[in-house]
């Protein structure tokens, strides 16, 4: 079981491999983040990183091990449950934007707070607030194609941060933006992530990064090793 009401997400000698016969992808993984941790994960292409967050995410499902977000057994959840505690319980935030070019900056970021059931006021001015704090003010109405690639990163962050999560999950935030840019989006991130106290576990490539979160695990030949 998790340590303490402080742990947020607690992963338990989790293992995967994808055919039952093939090698490990994650073998006895074991990670705890507590209230406002930010989490860094090292390892090279193909060690495991992404499949850690999407078992953490509850989008794919170990092979063996438990989870446990804020004390509940979610192995045991049923999908319509996961899908219940991914809304309102996780953000995720990927390589690529992926925003939808139909919509403006604030729309992308209301989406997800009205799939929830937020009225359609709260949600607009939930989203300005979080564009505002991310230094798009002057954006609000800008489609994707109008942004710059750190802008586009910065609406899918704050879209993610939409529902009040209390863990975001990063897959490579800032892989696809220059080194310059890079680091302004990641001082913005860690910024709100600060501000919020919220539990954060990324991966990412970038030791420079990670240098600057709390806690760095690296994933080699399937363990999970505190650095």
């Amino acid at each position: 079981m998790p340590e303490s009401n402080q742990t947020v997400i607690s992963l338990e000698n989790v293992s995967k491999r994808y055919d039952k016969n093939g090698a490990f992808v994650l073998k006895d993984a074991s990670l705890s983040a507590e209230k406002g941790k930010f989490i860094a994960l090292l390892g090279p292409s193909g060690s495991g990183k992404s499949t850690l967050l999407h078992i953490a995410g509850l989008l794919d499902k170990q092979t063996s091990g438990t989870i446990y977000i804020q004390d509940k057994n979610v192995s045991r959840m049923s999908d319509n449950e996961k899908t219940a505690a991914r809304l309102s319980k996780i953000g995720f935030v990927y390589q690529y934007h992926h925003l939808l070019q139909e919509f403006s900056a604030i729309e992308n970021v209301m989406l997800p707070q009205l799939i929830k059931g937020a009225a359609k006021k709260d949600a607009r001015e939930r989203a300005e607030e979080l564009l505002r704090d991310l230094n798009l003010r002057d954006k609000l109405k800008a489609f994707p194609s109008e942004l710059s690639g750190g802008q586009k990163q910065r609406v899918a962050i704050a879209r993610a941060l939409a529902n009040n999560p209390i863990l975001l999950l990063a897959d490579e935030p800032t892989g696809n933006l220059d080194p310059e840019t890079a680091a302004l989006v990641f001082e913005d991130l860690t910024r709100i992530i600060r501000k919020t106290n919220m539990s954060v576990i990324m991966a990412t490539h970038n030791y420079e990064l990670a240098a600057k979160t709390d806690i760095k695990f690296l994933i080699s030949e399937g363990k999970l090793l505190k650095q």
